[in-house]
């Protein structure tokens, strides 16, 4: 049977349309091809020194032996824009400037071990700092006066139990113990099964030595910024209920010297994120009041060192604010922003005016195009902002700016000696109306090379997850590799999406799926009114939310002539009982009980309505995918299987929810998707008919 599984997956994958591009010379092929996705590099995570004269930054290669995605550090001067390798050899990641800009640090790994290494820059030499276990350090922030690193790190205790189990004699074959579980959330996407413990805080000399734990106890407390060289802010959840209430946080202060803690928020909301002020007498921090919804936006407050006056500024601003960094002279903030498909900062005083520094942040999202980048400040009078810009034709490269929003320089093209040479697709900005209610809908549309809008080519509709995330009009190797094959390609941000205010987030609130159905089959339209897409050659994927609406679009709609449904939900009553996020989903998403309400859970449940599905159907997820498990892909599968319905189960080996997460996995991922939709496109059946094949 297992054979005749993966020869199915095989033959899945060798349908895809791309045999149709091979040359009989076997001349390299000028698309955009599987084994493309190697060549890809990418910029995330860019530090600018203190100076502003220096910008560090991971650059990111997959590995074609390991079959990773590997990050190196390298440094570009901005005087002269000289690049040059710093740390390579061993993965590389999260590098921190010292505040006097002398030192590094950053994290690699020693024989399979974390590590934390500070690196001097005059002389290019490094030393561990420390050694760890299999539990790493992470959030590592130097203190103000550049002695001490603090950071995070899980801490495990011992494992309940109620029996002592005899010795086994020596050179016994015992099974291995029982496992007594006690917590609401045992699993975790990424993770596995999870160990007791819980993460806690540690402070180490930069001189090197033993890390001196901070915080204790079985609530997780990470995140850890700098008050001052003798306190430490920390962001948790000690009340003795946290497991049933996941998103509950507060602020604390940690003092170094006795290990006093003292909350400084204590609303009934998540609060967290804390930035001190360069002059240490006010804290930056986000969050919101609590109303049990499934999306609520992250506002910005400030509040003195000592928890006193807190309040709200730019409390009239829509878009919700992500990372926060201070100014350097300390009168106004720079926030990432979800904004309209892309990432921008914006600039924020301290009485709540806002006013755009930079747009078209991203493109560090390298499977799917998700609005994914970062930013960094330097000090001094002319502060000089890093960070990663996003492109439609190639991943995020290093780009910096002034604070005034002049001078814009993209620094790398690490793409230069691949992406100039082939044809890449043109992307397109769609805005459309909502049938639903007359909503504008923004999207994006991938153009094969050879496209022409005469109605005859193959179209996917690609959706994305969340739902409470946001596509951006950047690069994505899957959208990239649909292109090169033929299809016609759209994106959009239905109603759920992030970046476009609190109210069109939480328009699914309750609703979810519903009208957002609507919206992308709006979208659809739009593309056949165009003759972008033949309406008899339409098919239909996605990923998370995005699984879930493709599984609840065959429910609605034969149009499509097959779907491949991605790591979906297909059951909101046991995703609310076995999923890692479970009580998330009970007490935000549903909010109601499962044993006394089921109809609550089952109105939303695309396996409710498996009755109504005709279109050929795929089904994939990772086999250690504890998000959406692989016992909902599974209820779907079983149930067009028993129906007749023609479908096929896709596993994905050794992988957690993120799929993307190893360049085999996307290839897998997006060739045998396209294998399917090979089988079932009417175009590719009246052409073996047409051969005389059966």
């Amino acid at each position: 049977m297992k054979q005749r599984l993966l020869a199915m997956a095989a033959a899945a994958a060798l349908m895809s349309t791309g045999a149709a591009l091979a040359k009989e010379d076997d001349a390299p092929s000028k698309r955009f091809t599987a084994e493309r996705v190697f060549d890809m590099e990418y910029a995330t995570d860019p530090q600018v020194s203190p100076d502003g004269k220096t910008v560090v930054y991971v650059r990111h290669a997959m590995d074609r032996m390991t079959d990773r995605d590997t990050g190196s550090l390298w440094t570009i001067d901005l005087a002269t824009g000289a690049q040059r390798p710093l740390v390579t050899g061993a993965p590389a990641s999260s590098p921190r400037w010292s505040p006097d800009g002398t030192r590094l640090i950053y994290m690699t790994s020693n024989d399979g071990k974390p590590e934390m290494r500070l690196l001097y820059l005059d002389t290019g030499r490094s030393f561990s700092l420390a050694q760890f276990t299999d539990e790493g350090p992470s959030g590592a922030v130097w203190s103000p006066d550049g002695k001490q690193v603090a950071f995070s790190m899980f801490v495990k205790k011992d494992k309940p139990s109620f029996a002592s189990p005899p010795a086994a004699p020596e050179g016994a074959k015992w099974n291995d113990g029982v496992k007594v579980i006690d917590t609401l959330t045992f699993r975790f996407d990424g993770a596995g099964y999870l160990e007791d413990g819980a993460e806690q805080a540690f402070v180490l000399p930069v001189d090197g030595g033993t890390p001196r734990q901070l915080t204790f106890g079985e609530a997780d407390l990470g995140g850890p910024q700098w008050l001052d060289n003798d306190t430490l802010l920390v962001t948790g959840n000690l009340a003795e209920d946290r497991d049933l209430d996941p998103i509950e946080s507060e602020i604390y202060a940690v003092e170094l010297s006795d290990l006093s803690i003292r909350p400084l928020t204590s609303r009934d909301g998540p609060d967290l994120g804390p930035r001190v002020s360069p002059d240490g007498k006010t804290i930056a921090y986000r969050g919101y009041d609590d109303h049990l919804k499934s999306y609520e936006q992250a506002n910005l407050y400030l509040m003195d060192a000592d928890g006193a006056n807190p309040h709200e500024i730019a409390a009239d601003f829509p878009l919700e604010f992500n990372d926060v960094e201070w100014a350097p002279d300390g009168k106004s903030l720079l926030a990432l922003c979800e904004d309209h498909g892309v990432l921008s900062v914006y600039k924020v005083d301290l009485k709540g005016g806002v006013s755009e520094v930079v747009t078209n942040v991203g493109g560090a999202s390298i499977g799917r195009p998700y609005g994914e980048g970062s930013f960094s400040v330097s000090e001094g009078r002319k502060p000089v902002i890093a960070y990663t810009a996003g492109f439609s034709d190639r991943p995020s490269e290093v780009a910096t700016i002034g604070m005034d929003g002049k001078s814009d320089r993209v620094l790398t093209a690490l793409n230069a000696d691949v992406l100039p040479y082939l044809d890449m697709a043109k992307v397109e900005e769609v805005h459309v109306t909502s049938k639903a209610d007359g909503r504008e809908i923004e999207a994006w549309v991938a153009l094969p090379p050879d496209f022409k809008p005469d109605g005859s080519f193959p179209l996917i509709l690609e959706i994305h997850g969340g739902p409470f995330a946001m596509y951006s009009p950047f690069f994505g190797s899957e959208i990239q590799r649909y292109a090169a094959e033929g299809y016609v390609t759209v994106w959009s941000n239905p109603r759920g999406s992030t970046g476009y205010g609190e109210d069109f987030a939480q328009l699914i609130d309750l609703n979810y799926p519903g009208n957002d159905y609507d919206d992308l089959m709006s979208v659809v339209d739009e593309m056949v009114a165009r003759k972008y897409a033949d309406p008899n050659r339409l098919f239909v994927t996605g990923g998370s939310g995005g699984g879930i609406l493709t599984a609840w679009i065959v429910t609605k709609t034969d149009r499509f002539a097959a779907a491949a449904s991605v790591k979906p939900v297909i059951n909101w009553m046991t995703m609310a009982l076995a999923g890692d996020i479970a009580q998330f989903v009970r007490r935000h998403w549903i909010r109601d009980d499962p044993w006394s309400n089921p109809e609550a859970f089952l109105k939303f449940s695309p396996i409710r309505y498996v009755d109504k599905v005709t279109t050929p159907t795929m089904i994939m997820v990772g086999e250690e995918d504890y998000r959406t498990p692989a016992w909902e892909a599974e209820q779907f599968y079983t149930a067009l299987k028993m129906r007749g319905v023609d479908t096929v189960y896709v596993r994905v080996p050794g992988s957690p929810h993120y799929i993307a997460s190893r360049p085999s996995r996307l290839i897998a991922k997006t060739d045998n998707i396209m294998g399917w939709f090979a089988k079932h496109d009417p175009a590719k059946r009246d052409e073996d008919s047409g051969n005389g094949e059966e």
